[in-house]
């Protein structure tokens, strides 16, 4: 249980000045700032994930751990790609060449679109949603994906090799189609 200074008077801050429809105006106590509205933007979908052919075998349990490194790596990208997230949030996971690609692509964007990369554009921007991913373990340090990418109603590819690097999997290419 918190307890507060006797004798001091906290500041109540309101969150919104329109109430709107529904129980009233939420406002907080002190320096705690929760905003407990609900969420504009739809729940993201988990992309579906599917092996092509692998080339080496991997026991059950490393495999299913290597799609979804890869299928939350690539979903990242996605979203850095698009503006929507900073790229200095793959930077552990990530060889230097294509750590730049994906910023010079994120800042390219970001620009023609007249924002910061990882803020957000104004109501109801189409963000974009891997909805599948597609994993092939080529060697038993090295998996090949691919993933499908929604925009609103459009479809794109990106591609992608993953490698060991330094005890981790690293995105040692990435391309876009």
């Amino acid at each position: 249980m918190m307890a507060t200074p006797s004798g001091s008077d906290a500041e109540v801050i309101l969150l919104r000045s329109d109430p709107g429809p529904g129980p009233g105006v939420a406002s907080v106590q002190g320096a705690l700032a929760l905003d407990l509205t609900q969420r504009t933007a739809p729940p993201r979908p988990r992309p579906r994930l599917a092996r092509s052919t692998d080339l080496v075998a991997a026991p059950e349990a490393a495999r299913e751990q290597v799609d979804a490194v890869v299928a939350r790596y690539l979903a990242a990208a996605v979203e850095i790609a698009a503006g929507d997230r900073p790229v200095s949030q793959l930077l552990r996971h990530t060889v230097p060449e294509v750590y730049d690609d994906l910023a010079r692509r994120a800042r390219t964007v970001g620009a023609a679109a007249g924002s910061a990369s990882g803020r957000l554009r104004g109501p109801n921007p189409a963000r974009p949603v891997v909805v599948g991913v597609r994993t092939a373990l080529v060697r038993s340090d090295a998996v090949e994906a691919s993933a499908h990418v929604r925009y609103g109603r459009r479809s794109r590819a990106v591609a992608a090799r993953f490698e060991v690097v330094r005890d981790r999997w690293q995105c040692v290419a990435l391309a876009w189609g």
